[in-house]
């Protein structure tokens, strides 16, 4: 494939041939656009790529962790859960509401237990600050919690964050909801190249509805949750929202589970 970086695309191609080299272009270049989308969609925009991860039943109620005494009941199968784990750990940073956090305390990290070239950045949107200090996420901070919100940076429940290794940082929000382009901005700033969204039916509406999503990803278990269920999605607004019709799909199977993946955006623009 040609290089995505627009100012120097094409030009070592020309410099080989100029030295009499034979060169091809194309070959296996689908595999090579995949490898490299990340990289692409950041260099071009300064966006990390978004890849949008749903777990949800045949009647489209979403996946979560519901308590059970000690236990956690899971909508889609271990091996669903297996290839989210290998989604993580291919991501620079996981993204998911405070929400999510606060109805299931999880540690959000890369189970695979294959090195990484630096530790999956666990991001949270918290408008209000309600992170709680005994969180799995904060107990467990190690320079790798990032928490944006549209409280004050210098506030006392902002202090305590910080004093446990969290890092706070403030962005602009409205009525209660942070701006998800000002965090993508921000991340692009830290150079996060990937970001793998999980989260509840009310981000996950949101994302969808600001068009940030470059990627989604369906896990559909073969079960039926039935009326009264927490559908995979909230819309924020009132009209009719319109988001793109998934292209390059590709269907897998991991266990008894189907996923859809697609792409919403084109991350090499117009290259």
């Amino acid at each position: 494939m040609k290089d995505p970086i627009p100012a120097v695309s094409g030009r070592g191609l020309k410099q080989l041939r100029r030295a009499a080299a034979n060169v091809a272009v194309g070959v296996c270049e689908a595999e090579a656009r995949a490898l490299n989308e990340a990289f692409a969609k950041w260099i071009r925009t300064g966006l990390p790529l978004v890849t949008h991860k749903i777990a949800m039943t045949l009647d489209f109620k979403i996946a979560g962790c519901k308590r059970r005494g000690k236990s956690i009941a899971w909508i889609t199968s271990k091996e669903s859960r297996q290839e989210v784990q290998r989604m993580r750990h291919a991501h620079d940073a996981l993204l998911t509401g405070i929400g999510t956090v606060l109805a299931d305390d999880p540690l959000l990290t890369d189970r695979t237990g294959l090195p990484r070239r630096q530790r999956l950045l666990r991001v949270i949107l918290d408008s209000r600050l309600r992170l709680p200090l005994q969180s799995k996420l904060v107990k467990s901070a190690r320079g790798d919690v990032l928490v944006f919100t549209a409280s004050q940076e210098n506030s006392l429940r902002a202090r305590r964050l910080r004093a446990a290794g969290v890092e706070v940082v403030r962005v602009p929000g409205r009525r209660g909801k942070l701006d998800l382009k000002a965090v993508l901005c921000e991340l692009g700033r830290r150079e996060i190249l990937s970001v793998l969204l999980e989260c509840g039916a009310r981000l996950n509406g949101a994302a969808l509805e600001a068009g940030v999503v470059d990627k989604l990803v369906l896990f559909y278990a073969p079960k039926v949750l039935g009326p009264g269920a927490l559908p995979m999605m909230l819309p924020e607004k009132r009209r009719r929202s319109r988001i793109p019709a998934m292209e390059q799909i590709r269907l897998g199977r991991f266990g008894p589970d189907v996923a859809v993946e697609g792409y919403l955006s084109n991350v090499y623009g117009n290259h």
